[in-house]
């Protein structure tokens, strides 16, 4: 398993071919006019022609670019050296930096296997041709996280009505709790919006967000709790710094699958490597079990991608390419 520290734009075997093209006229719902949805499952169809599929010998994977990249390409490595055995490929990890490159780096064909975050989802699949077939879950198949509005001790905010007149802290507009969650949240059970009432600024990340309450530098913020719980496990932050005011439904964490146009075989490959990947002892186990999570569980998007495209309709978020 090797470092993928830039993309590589003129390397031959990671050029994206025009077969979403070629489909001119066949039902895609919100999907990009480049791809098919024959089966009606939401996710652009693997393209039937064969010239127009990938078998790159290298694979690009990327895990979403929530905290520190070097962290989790620790963490992904004996996935990734599985992966190289199950598909008799090349793998490279690229540490994305923010939800917009990872999903660019995948339109543009120069990524093939990715864990996109909940609110980059919606717009990897329309956009970006991403078929999205697994997350991790626990022992007993359960999964998920929260969205919380946190501050810190001696701020002032006791109630989420108290940061009208303030500041509240995002990750960006593309992250379902970091942004589009609280969005519509807010807006329907409290009557607040962005720029009317509070003041809203954008730090990027999730870790930026709760390393920035806990110091002291933003009042409130919206974040995942999964992270909070893996950044207190890392003793990155304490748990008595950080006070939480609202806590969300759960929502599915971050969704794990390939660009469309790799071919079947190559596909399907994937998808048993990740469904036979042993946890036990991984460096996998090491860093999600903080959280709970044990295996990875087959889902769909359009099943369990349906609230968080509840959430964007009620934020008139677009599904199409810019």
């Amino acid at each position: 398993m090797k470092t993928y520290l830039t993309l590589l734009a003129g390397v031959a075997a990671l050029t994206l071919t025009a077969g979403g093209a070629a489909a001119q006229d066949c039902p895609r719902g919100d999907l990009d006019e480049r791809f098919c949805d024959a089966d009606g499952d939401l996710v652009a169809d693997i393209p039937a022609d064969a010239a127009d599929q990938m078998d790159p010998d290298t694979l690009i994977f990327a895990y979403t670019p929530v905290e520190d990249p070097a962290v989790y390409e620790t963490a992904w490595a004996d996935f990734l050296a599985f992966l190289e055995e199950k598909t008799g490929k090349d793998v490279q990890f690229f540490p994305v930096q923010n939800n917009a490159a990872q999903i660019e780096a995948m339109r543009s064909g120069r990524l093939h296997i990715a864990g996109f975050n909940t609110g980059s989802n919606p717009l990897a699949v329309n956009c970006a041709g991403f078929r999205p077939f697994t997350i991790m879950a626990g022992e007993d198949g359960s999964y998920g996280y929260e969205m919380e509005i946190i501050t810190h001790p001696g701020s002032g905010i006791e109630k989420v009505e108290d940061i009208k007149g303030g500041k509240l802290a995002f990750t960006s507009p593309t992250s379902n709790s970091g942004f589009k969650a609280p969005s519509a949240i807010l807006k329907a059970d409290f009557g607040m919006e962005s720029e009317r009432d509070f003041e809203p600024v954008f730090s990027g990340k999730h870790d930026n967000s709760i390393l920035g309450v806990a110091n002291k530098d933003y009042p409130a913020a919206s974040i995942a709790n999964s992270v909070k719980a893996r950044m207190i496990a890392r003793d990155v932050v304490t748990e008595d710094q950080l006070v939480t005011i609202y806590t969300s439904q759960t929502f599915p964490t971050t969704g794990y699958g390939t660009v469309y146009n790799l071919t079947p075989e190559l596909q399907q490959a994937i998808q048993d490597a990740f469904f036979e990947f042993e946890w036990e002892g991984s460096s996998l186990e090491e860093e999600f079990s903080k959280n709970g999570e044990a295996q990875f569980i087959p889902i769909t998007y359009q099943s369990e991608w349906e609230v968080i495209r509840k959430i964007d309709a009620a934020n008139d978020v677009s599904y199409a390419c810019q």
